[in-house]
């Protein structure tokens, strides 16, 4: 039986991954307790089998797995999806570096719908793949949810997307592949070392950076690396005991004033006035 020969990236990619950080060989070698002679025969191919700590090594540096460093010509991807394979987005990522997403499920084997309180939103930064974390929060039935997906729910903080009134309840479904959302996609999004919980109109942008916006004009847009996000929900729907106003004009007015006045304090900041 004939068997097809599969081509191996690592001495490539390895190169490529440096290059792109910008080290020199020696630099790279020091940072990984190798010897630069070492790292030039793996660059060059010339070292077949490197030692089992050399590859992990390599993907703990690179945060990319494995089979990704061996089995894919990195070099052959937009910046966009290397920055997703840094971010954890990798196919191939095995055993601890997983994105696990945990679940829970009922006794029928239907996912439930978690809610994560605010006094659980810290614990959730930690245990978001933590089963036992998971499986202790709050779990609710919601009716006519699609068959397909998994949902949580998250509590809203603040007024920045008024008119979804403050405190309100975002029932979101779990992105799995951050690069088909639409521009501006309303979501909650899970950053890493912060304390709450960020809901925006999300955008990836093609240089792989993602750019929050808020429905208030109020509040200014800004951009987060890929690196920096854990996990993303598109919203589905939202629960309140606020009926939305609509915003009245003189509303309009005074919130363009106060955002021309913040634009015009921060401009003579700049200029050290």
């Amino acid at each position: 039986m004939n068997t097809k020969t599969q081509k191996i990236f690592f001495a490539a990619n390895i190169k490529f991954l440096r290059e792109r950080k910008k080290m020199s060989q020696e630099a790279l070698a020091s940072t990984l307790g190798l010897t630069r002679a070492k790292l030039a025969a793996i660059e060059a191919g010339n070292t077949k089998s490197p030692q089992p700590e050399d590859y992990l090594n390599f993907s703990d540096f690179f945060k990319i797995s494995i089979d990704t460093l061996l089995k894919v010509d990195l070099s052959k991807l937009g910046e966009l999806k290397i920055r997703e394979l840094e971010a954890g987005n990798d196919v191939y990522i095995r055993g601890g570096n997983l994105r696990v997403l945990a679940i829970s499920v009922d006794q029928s084997n239907n996912e439930n719908v978690e809610y994560v309180p605010v006094k659980a939103k810290a614990g959730y930064m930690a245990g978001y793949n933590d089963p036992e974390f998971i499986a202790a929060l709050p779990k609710y039935s919601i009716p006519n949810l699609p068959a397909q997906g998994t949902f949580r729910i998250f509590p809203s903080v603040g007024d920045s997307m008024l008119p979804v009134p403050e405190g309100s309840d975002i029932i979101a479904q779990y992105v799995a592949d951050w690069t088909n959302l639409k521009a501006d996609t309303p979501c909650i999004v899970i950053l890493r070392g912060q304390q709450d919980f960020v809901f925006k109109l999300v955008t990836v942008n093609a240089d792989g950076t993602i750019l929050l916006k808020s429905l208030n004009p109020g509040y200014e847009p800004y951009t987060v690396e890929a690196s920096d996000v854990m996990e993303i929900w598109r919203f589905y729907a939202y629960t309140s005991r606020e009926f939305p106003e609509a915003q009245s004009e003189m509303a309009t007015v005074l919130t363009a004033i106060k955002n021309l006045e913040e634009r015009i304090r921060q401009i003579s900041q700049d200029k050290g006035e």
